[in-house]
């Protein structure tokens, strides 16, 4: 399974939720990488996004942000975007790619709400991350509308810290709905 996070200049978000999916992911067998609707070819990430991720024991020197292509949207599973404008933007740019896209806190909800009403099935993580997403349209009417992690682009620390902090909880939420108990 290949799970891509996307936000604008692959420069802040996008970066610390490919990191730190990653990180978590780590022993299996799921790939994780990011880019951006307008990504800036290979620009580090963000000094403030590095700086949270080192403070979490992530690396970030490795990184280079990449821009959105319809062949990097179509070779992912799951498509994890920050802003509701941005979904938008990555179906224009990949229009098959509708059914795998989500806002990061929308298919944190919809995981959370699969998990509650006995929708998670499979044995491994990517078969209970594929049973959410094919049940996506049949739940979304019953999952309750999430908010954007603004951008904290040219913004202050706390406005990083925020948006990071956002991120992790809503990895930290897809995750933990889908252990098998």
């Amino acid at each position: 399974m290949h799970i891509m996070f996307v936000c604008t200049g692959n420069i802040c978000r996008s970066p610390m939720g490919e990191l730190l999916m990653a990180a978590y992911l780590s022993n299996t067998s799921i790939h994780v990488s990011s880019a951006g609707t307008h990504g800036l070819p290979s620009e580090l990430m963000d000094k403030s996004s590095a700086k949270l991720m080192r403070s979490v024991g992530i690396n970030p020197y490795e990184f280079r942000s990449r821009r959105l292509t319809p062949e990097l949207a179509e070779s992912a599973d799951l498509i994890l975007c920050f802003e509701k404008s941005q979904r938008k933007d990555i179906v224009t740019i990949a229009p098959t790619a509708v059914k795998y896209t989500f806002l990061l806190p929308d298919f944190a909800n919809m995981c959370e709400y699969c998990k509650t009403n006995g929708l998670v099935s499979g044995l491994t993580i990517q078969e209970r991350l594929e049973s959410v997403i094919d049940s996506a349209a049949m739940i979304r009417p019953a999952v309750p509308e999430a908010a954007d992690i603004e951008d904290p682009h040219y913004k202050s620390f706390p406005k990083f810290q925020k948006a990071a902090e956002q991120t992790n909880a809503a990895i930290r939420k897809i995750l933990t709905s889908m252990k098998k108990h």
